[in-house]
């Protein structure tokens, strides 16, 4: 079993992988992290692990690959468009994922590096397109409300959950969700999470409209 943790600072991101990879049987999630201190109390405390972690963080990158070295673990980097990696830190990365990566991609990425394979995607930040024509298109067709349950979607609640937060009814979230499913072209939940995740406007939206309802229960 491929023990994982995942930090990003942001939240969609963040539970989106994790549900990604949690559907795998070979795959469990031991750890969640939005910050710095919190994945540097991971790595310690869950040592030998597989731990998946953005440049978003402001980490320094080079002392957090000793932590990982120092506990055993394996480290896959995940990098947005235009940034780079100091060469000297990147062949002390197992791994390294554009943003923009897929659900199969970030699967195989993981497996290749748990089989010792390292697996450094340089060609993945190059191939991201300029303009995300696809997820700006279905950012716009959808409403602050169906953006605030993709956001939930891709963390993982449940429409019960769903309907609580939202203050409504469950078979309101699930007509919600059958609106959402036309609009993006997908059939379940997973799929609408990976759909989300591969288009960076419409998980940006997402994330904005996710975080509102965050500040409203607080």
């Amino acid at each position: 079993m491929n023990r994982i943790i995942v930090a990003d600072d942001q939240a969609i991101f963040r539970a989106g992988t994790a549900r990604v990879l949690a559907m795998e049987e070979d795959m469990r999630i031991i750890a969640q992290c939005e910050d710095g201190p919190r994945l540097c109390a991971a790595i310690q405390s869950f040592r030998s692990s597989l731990v998946i972690f953005s440049t978003g963080l402001g980490l320094d990158l080079a002392t957090t690959l000793e932590q990982l070295d120092a506990a055993g673990s394996k480290a896959i980097l995940v990098v947005d468009k235009n940034e780079e990696v100091a060469p000297a830190l990147l062949d002390k990365l197992d791994g390294m994922i554009g943003r923009n990566v897929t659900g199969p991609q970030l699967i195989e990425c993981v497996r290749r590096v748990a089989r010792g394979v390292r697996c450094v995607q340089r060609g993945t930040l190059a191939a991201m397109p300029e303009l995300d024509v696809v997820g700006a298109r279905v950012r716009d067709r959808l409403t602050p409300k169906e953006l605030q349950i993709v956001a939930l979607i891709v963390q993982g609640c449940k429409n019960k959950d769903i309907a609580m937060q939202l203050c409504t009814k469950e078979q309101v979230i699930k007509n919600y969700l059958r609106c959402i499913y036309d609009k993006t072209g997908v059939s379940d939940r997973l799929e609408l999470a990976l759909f989300t995740l591969h288009h960076r406007l419409l998980a940006e939206a997402a994330a904005k409209a996710g975080t509102s309802i965050q500040r409203k229960s607080a």
